[in-house]
């Protein structure tokens, strides 16, 4: 399995994901600011996320990050690979699967490798499916599986 890497402005179009195409996001680590921040802004009133004796799943003292938001970080590290840049149309859903906690302070990065792939009736345009891997101190932590419609390259 070959990783790539993009760069440019332009992201990758629909002909360019085959089957087995992978890479590596870079790394973030989640902060407590962003976890309350997010909590805040969505409504996630629940004391997992709120109160520290709650959320002390780990026994560490450090809080839980929401799913959703470990999703959205992950979405985000894609989405700062340029890969999707001008050429994905729409996220259509996805697959989510929660296999470990992510807490404050652990750091993250995406293995995403192309499963599915198949052209639309238009045919100026693609359906691609991702497993992406959630990767923290080399375990998978959360595992989804997007599906998303890209342009293709000779498409408008």
């Amino acid at each position: 399995m070959t990783e790539h890497q993009v760069s440019g402005p332009i992201g990758l179009y629909y002909d360019e994901f085959e089957i087995g195409w992978s890479m590596r996001t870079a790394g973030r680590t989640v902060r407590d600011y962003e976890v309350s921040a997010f909590v805040a802004l969505a409504g996630f009133v629940e004391p997992l996320f709120l109160d520290e004796r709650q959320a002390n799943l780990g026994g560490d003292g450090r809080r839980v990050v929401p799913g959703a938001l470990t999703l959205s970080l992950a979405e985000g590290l894609v989405m700062q690979t340029n890969t999707l840049h001008h050429t994905a149309v729409a996220f259509l859903g996805a697959d989510v699967e929660v296999l470990a906690p992510v807490f404050v302070g652990d750091s993250i990065e995406v293995q995403v490798e192309v499963v599915e792939r198949r052209l639309t009736s238009k045919g100026d345009r693609g359906l691609v499916r991702t497993e992406n891997r959630v990767i923290r101190d080399g375990e998978v932590v959360f595992n989804y599986r997007p599906l998303r419609m890209i342009r293709c390259a000779d498409g408008s």
